[in-house]
């Protein structure tokens, strides 16, 4: 966050101060009094589960509890939305949302790099609007940014600055930044992906995240499809990364002059760089703006675990996406990975991997902080309840759920049955409050911060 918005949440949350006060001497309000605190329920504010106030206290804990609020559903399209998404969080005694604000290289906020999503009703900012009411009811936000989904609609993006248009099909050479397969498969249905082996690309995604983190009071940014897509012909190996601009790159800085394929372990090393090296100069970039904001990284963790692998390098994160979490770790590039630990419960192996990739994240962890995100809408509530018990006993630095929309599989298969969402949403709220979150947490500190030891 920058220094001028601390300055004014500081100088609001003072004077904001002030007035309660000077009501409680003119008034006597006291704990009997009717007058409404932050998490009352209003004519326009129906939260799942009813919060508790503020607390006045800060939490002895420090542990992450937080959803993951994505653009595709209910959570952030109007300020009444909003309300309804922070009721939610303090119910459930989460101390951080991850917001997708970033979704296909535009923005659902107004003043960012990114152009204006098309998405978003005209006079409306919801990144802001977010950062408002989270923070007065005591919630960390950080902006949820898609890194290399371009776009994905069967019409292209309105704003002729959008990427799309302007380094999209109608582009070429080192101007046209998709990704491309090797069998030269640049769109897979509707979606389209930026090439993290284009230096514009890189240049591009770090301005886009500097942007908002320059311009709205975020506390971090959270980092999603940082990797190579999906979508190749095997599990262990990825068909991504054939665009002329990679092509080139890879053939000056190696000497070769031949089409590698993608199983070359010489290439798959050198696409790994490229995502790395965007994950490198996002961090930089956020330190520029404010050191004390937060980088976390969604992290894959598809398939079984390095336990039963043999090693990371043996792992589908490694391998089939090129995405190598635990190397950020080691060199410090990020604060946070939150692992997308997407598993069905009622499956032993499914449920083992759970278990592996928690160990993992906790054995890669390297002074930084891991955080256990799980599927919430692959379970029921007990299922997700044992995950969560499970995640925390294995020593990982916190919860994430995945989604604050679709907070169990019977919500997720509802067809977006708003009622039936909310109501097992509150479900899931009871059973971890009475239980595994029944006492408040902090979000953990980061100490390296105020050393700079590292990153």
């Amino acid at each position: 966050m920058t220094r001028r918005r601390r300055f004014l949440t500081w100088t609001a949350t003072f004077a904001a101060l002030v007035l309660m006060f000077a009501v409680v001497i003119t008034t006597g309000a006291g704990r009997g009094s009717a007058s409404a605190g932050p998490g009352v329920t209003s004519a326009t504010q129906t939260p799942s589960t009813t919060a508790d106030a503020t607390p006045t206290t800060t939490p002895t804990t420090e542990q992450w509890r937080g959803y993951w609020v994505d653009s595709f559903n209910e959570g952030i399209f109007s300020p009444d939305e909003v309300s309804q998404v922070v009721a939610d969080a303090r119910a459930v005694g989460a101390n951080a949302l991850v917001v997708q604000v970033a979704r296909w290289f535009d923005c659902f906020c107004d003043d960012a790099a990114y152009p204006r999503s098309d998405f978003v009703e005209p006079g409306y900012d919801p990144l802001e609007e977010v950062v408002d009411q989270a923070h007065a009811a005591g919630l960390e936000v950080h902006a949820w940014v898609n890194s290399t989904t371009l776009w994905s609609s069967s019409t292209a993006p309105t704003s002729p600055d959008h990427v799309y248009n302007t380094h999209g099909f109608s582009a070429s050479g080192a101007d046209r930044w998709l990704n491309k397969r090797s069998d030269g498969t640049e769109q897979v249905g509707t979606m389209t992906y930026a090439d993290p082996a284009n230096p514009a690309v890189v240049d591009y995604v770090t301005a886009g995240v500097r942007s908002i983190v320059e311009h709205y009071d975020v506390d971090g940014v959270n980092l999603d499809y940082i990797r190579y897509p999906d979508h190749s012909t095997g599990d262990y190996v990825n068909d991504w990364g054939y665009s002329e601009t990679s092509l080139a790159r890879f053939a000056a800085e190696t000497g070769r002059t031949d089409v590698p394929a993608p199983s070359d372990q010489q290439f798959s090393d050198w696409r790994r760089a490229q995502v790395t090296n965007l994950v490198r100069s996002v961090y930089d970039a956020m330190n520029d703006v404010d050191a004390g904001d937060r980088l976390s990284v969604n992290a894959v963790t598809n398939g079984d675990g390095p336990q039963t692998l043999g090693g990371w390098e043996a792992t589908r994160p490694y391998r089939g996406v090129l995405q190598d979490w635990k190397g950020w770790l080691s060199e410090g590039i990020v604060d946070t990975v939150m692992t997308m630990n997407y598993k069905e419960e009622s499956s032993a192996d499914q449920a083992r991997r759970f278990d592996e990739w928690n160990a993992a994240a906790v054995e890669y962890r390297a002074g930084r902080q891991v955080v256990a995100g799980p599927g919430l809408y692959l379970n029921d509530v007990a299922q997700s309840v044992a995950q969560a018990q499970r995640a925390l006993a294995s020593g990982v630095d916190g919860w994430n759920g995945y989604s604050y929309a679709n907070a169990t599989r019977a919500a997720a298969d509802s067809g977006g049955d708003v009622a039936l969402q909310r109501s097992e949403r509150a479900a899931l709220t009871s059973a971890l409050r009475s239980g595994v979150f029944a006492e408040d947490a902090a979000v953990p500190a980061m100490p390296w911060k105020a050393s700079a030891d590292q990153g």
